[in-house]
């Protein structure tokens, strides 16, 4: 992670890349000029014996006094002094201030460079956003629609435009799919549960046949459950449509109200501690997940145990924690409970513990909403399955959780009971 962050950005690997070209440049033309130079300077004929005794302060050695006597060795001696001085003063002027002017030229090119890579990078930038903007509102109607000349970047924002096309059609097919399958799936079974019922309703209904009903009826309720839970999964595993501000708290304590009676009549100790854990989130795919959660929770339970369901904010994630007292369950078959239609020991066999989709569509709804979900055993038996969803600023939050459709199992006028209460076996 740490090297992560040191790794410069597109952008600043341009912006290096072009001051690095210039500053080459730049070197490579200071190079050329001082070759050139001092190759002009060598090639320059030797000063005449005037120049050399221009002025006291600048000749290598005092003027001639009267009669004084130079020879012709020592004349040309000081003249080529004078000249190497000179080249050498030239040369190392040259390479100081061209040394100076290419750092400030160098200096002022990372700040072009860098609006340069910001103006190369505009387009990236454009389907950058559009991305962002389709992965947050689930819109795969929305295209870049770039124009611009045929290069690499046109290519990329096409291959997009084409992709988000080829998606759409894929989430619609589903969709529609989906739709056809409830009312193709259920209708029949529907059928089957008025017919049998009626069946067995009837005043000239044999013993037989009445049990034969009854029998019927929950190979069919099994069947119906499957049906939805297959459905359910099958729209989960899209998108998270009419996303919203809610809260665990009030999500769970109505699941919770819900499944009251089921809990008495397994003489269970029913915990709650609901603290706020507000989040974003389609309510009724939510209210399935924690409503999953708890029927697994109460099914999978001994009879008098104890449930427990909290809920919290923490680490910038809200929380939903449900724990149970059921079997004992080894931790290498942890994770296989998450797969669809797996089950633990002999449970697949009994068709009173629910179709083995539960756990699957939780982690479902939970990926979709950006969270994770895992499960711990407990040392006497049973899980604690903990659910993170991203949290939420608590602002603009409704006092109860918005669309929230009351459960199949849910028990019109059970009173709730108080937040951090127990509530013991009715």
């Amino acid at each position: 992670m740490f090297t992560e962050r040191l790794r410069p950005t597109i952008r600043m690997r341009l912006t290096l890349l072009y001051t690095g070209l210039f500053l080459g440049a730049g070197v490579l033309l200071l190079g050329l000029t001082y070759f050139l130079v001092k190759n002009n300077l060598d090639n320059q004929a030797v000063p005449k014996g005037a120049r050399v005794f221009n002025g006291a302060e600048k000749a290598p050695f005092p003027p001639p006094e009267e009669n004084a006597q130079y020879s012709d060795r020592s004349v040309e001696v000081a003249m080529v002094k004078v000249r190497d001085d000179y080249q050498r003063k030239t040369l190392s002027a040259l390479l100081t201030q061209g040394g100076i002017a290419l750092g400030l030229v160098g200096a002022a090119g990372i700040g072009f460079g860098w609006l340069l890579a910001d103006r190369a990078l505009r387009p990236v930038h454009k389907i950058t956003e559009t991305a962002g903007r389709v992965a947050r509102s689930h819109d795969l109607t929305e295209r870049i629609g770039y124009e611009g000349p045929r290069d690499d970047v046109k290519e990329l924002a096409d291959a997009f435009d084409t992709m988000l096309g080829r998606l759409a059609r894929a989430f619609d097919g589903q969709r529609r799919f989906v739709a056809n399958a409830s009312h193709e799936l259920r209708t029949p079974l529907a059928i089957n549960r008025t017919l049998i019922d009626v069946a067995v309703r009837r005043s000239d209904a044999t013993g037989d046949v009445k049990r034969l009903g009854e029998s019927l009826l929950v190979v069919n309720g099994r069947h119906e459950r499957l049906i939805d839970g297959l459905l359910t999964l099958a729209g989960t595993e899209g998108v998270a449509v009419d996303a919203g501000p809610l809260d665990l708290a009030d999500v769970a304590g109505h699941v919770l109200d819900g499944a009251a009676p089921e809990a008495r009549a397994r003489g269970l100790a029913a915990r709650r501690s609901l603290g706020p854990a507000v989040t974003s989130g389609d309510p009724v795919l939510v209210e399935r997940l924690v409503q999953n959660l708890v029927e697994n929770a109460v099914r999978h339970n001994r009879d008098g145990g104890e449930l427990s369901v909290t809920t919290r904010s923490r680490d910038g994630w809200a929380e939903v924690v449900v724990s149970n007292t059921g079997p004992v369950v080894p931790a290498y078959e942890v994770e296989t409970i998450f797969e669809p239609f797996r089950r633990l020991g002999n449970d697949r066999l009994r068709s009173d513990r629910g179709s083995g989709l539960g756990l699957s569509i939780v982690r479902a709804t939970a990926g979709v909403h950006g969270g994770t979900v895992a499960a711990v055993p407990r040392p006497g038996g049973g899980l604690d399955v903990t659910v993170r969803l991203p949290a939420r600023a608590p602002d603009a939050v409704p006092d109860a959780a918005p669309g929230l459709a009351a459960p199949e199992f849910a028990a019109p006028g059970l009173a709730a009971p108080p937040v951090n209460s127990e509530a013991g076996p009715g």
